[in-house]
């Protein structure tokens, strides 16, 4: 089969070329991807993630058709189009008997500690692949395993609540379309910190600009501020982040994609009662919800690659012009 395979890191390292094709178990499913995401985990995967195996496959979000199935398997059969939950667990450490898959003690990522989704082939557990609902896109399919469930879980986290008042810094990038979606299903009021104005179209009740954040933010909650604020971002939108948030407000972050060193002002953080709350993607549970609560998302996308364009898809992550989702397809 055809993949994007590199043997040590580095954009320049990345190839499209010819790999091995996936042998399946009595309990694997061997997918023909139809549609990839470009995440900023792929980016660090290639350029300075530890990963396995070697040569390896990157991809950490995709969808496709079952071509094959194990003699075991009994969730999906030949033709059904499905989605992957892409944590790895073992199902007996003490996080995965309480429900906390994704941070299993003996756990990785399918498309870092595993081979990923750029390749025509990929075979995978059964335990992480999912039916994908008749509505959704391939896009789409190709945006639940980071992008929305990762979305989902943060605002679960933040035990978010109709009529507060959320508000997401990078809103129109990967997972900021997704918390504005899924944080309006939430019941709240949902402010984009952004100049991306179809994210009216998304849920937004209000988007700002960064630089008058704080000022409109007082203004439509009367003063109150916001009970949850979300940084997918780092360390640009930090300070930002706590200027923003009310009292006994909550600051969720989980990206460092502009910086992961900050300052915390402690006297701001107690005087206030302010909680914040790191996650990382989400527990398989979280993903059986989102497959049901997201029918109605959208995607937005702004570019699609063909698989041996992977390391301009790459690059392009980082355009000033970016607006929306970059995908890789298969067809």
């Amino acid at each position: 089969m055809k993949a994007l395979v590199f043997e040590k890191s580095g954009l320049e390292n990345l190839r499209y070329t010819d790999y091995k094709d996936p042998e399946i178990g009595n309990h694997d499913v061997l997918i023909k991807v139809k549609m990839a995401g470009v995440n900023p985990v792929d980016y660090y995967t290639v350029t300075n993630l530890k990963v396995n195996p070697i040569p390896h496959i990157p991809g950490v979000e995709f969808s496709g058709e079952v071509v094959k199935v194990g003699s075991h398997i009994k969730t999906v059969k030949p033709g059904d189009r499905v989605t992957i939950y892409g944590r790895i667990f073992d199902g007996t450490c003490d996080m995965c008997m309480a429900g906390y898959e994704t941070v299993c003690r003996n756990g990785g990522r399918i498309g870092v500690d595993t081979n990923g989704g750029w390749a025509e082939y990929i075979a995978v557990e059964e335990k992480y692949v999912f039916k994908l609902p008749e509505n959704y896109t391939w896009e789409m399919g190709s945006s639940l395993t980071v992008a929305a469930l990762t979305a989902y879980h943060a605002l679960k986290e933040a035990n978010l609540k109709p009529s507060e008042t959320l508000v997401v810094f990078g809103a129109s990038g990967n997972t900021g379309m997704f918390l504005v979606q899924l944080g309006k299903k939430f019941g709240a009021k949902v402010i984009a910190v952004s100049r991306k104005q179809w994210l009216k179209e998304y849920g937004a009740d209000l988007i700002v600009d960064y630089n008058e954040a704080e000022d409109k933010i007082r203004e439509f909650t009367n003063g109150k501020m916001a009970d949850v604020v979300v940084n997918s971002l780092g360390q640009q939108f930090w300070d930002k982040g706590f200027s923003v948030v009310g009292v006994r407000g909550r600051i969720v972050t989980f990206g460092t994609l502009l910086g992961a060193e900050v300052k915390v002002n402690l006297g701001q953080l107690y005087s206030k009662h302010i909680s914040i709350l790191g996650v990382n993607r989400g527990n398989r549970k979280d993903f059986v919800e989102l497959l049901e609560l997201c029918k109605e998302c959208k995607v937005k996308t702004w570019k699609k690659f063909k698989l041996e364009e992977g390391v301009n898809a790459l690059m392009e992550l980082f355009s000033n012009n970016r607006d929306g989702r970059i995908f890789i397809s298969m067809d």
